[in-house]
């Protein structure tokens, strides 16, 4: 194996990932999605030599026939593969080298995952003033939403009808006598 590279940065990259995304991981085995996040974060996957077809291929070969996970041992494994691929005009050894290089000392990022849509278009269509008819009905002066109140007529079961003011007053009217 390499001798220069610092093999705690690996384990330690290898453990990161591996835990990523999975509340119950340990961190001593990586799934398939989070090794092909690790080789493209890594930049292990380059577009042209290596692909993410190539890092799956790869992940199949070398983890155990029932198993869905790769052990520390296995990833190395996986590396030494994919290594003289990635880096074609280096030796075996060199080339290894290389790859260390670019997996150690790395985490997973999250940067960039989700954005937030904010155009015109957005803006416009949630401009609660500008609703007409019955849409309007949905909101209150402020634009903030009535919920169920504002989408479904409540129906009160009082036994009244809803235009009489009174409502209320029969239990009180028949006491009095």
């Amino acid at each position: 194996m390499a001798e220069s590279t610092d093999m705690d940065q690996l384990l330690n990259s290898f453990k990161k990932f591996a835990v990523h995304g999975d509340t119950k991981a340990t961190g001593k085995e990586l799934n398939g999605k989070n090794w092909a996040k690790l080789c493209k974060d890594c930049k292990v996957i380059d577009g042209k030599n290596v692909t993410s077809t190539d890092v799956d291929i790869v992940f199949t070969k070398v983890k155990a026939k029932t198993s869905r996970v790769i052990t520390y041992e296995e990833f190395q494994k996986a590396l030494e593969e994919l290594a003289p691929k990635r880096f074609k005009g280096q030796s075996k050894e060199e080339a290894l080298e290389s790859i260390y290089k670019l997996i150690e000392g790395k985490e997973p990022t999250n940067i960039g995952v989700t954005k937030v849509a904010k155009t015109a278009a957005v803006d416009r269509l949630t401009d609660t003033s500008k609703y007409t008819g019955s849409h309007k009905e949905r909101f209150d002066e402020t634009g903030k939403g009535k919920g169920k109140g504002g989408r479904e007529e409540i129906v009160e079961h009082t036994g009244y009808v809803g235009a009489y003011k009174n409502a209320g007053k029969y239990d009180e009217k028949t006491k009095a006598k």
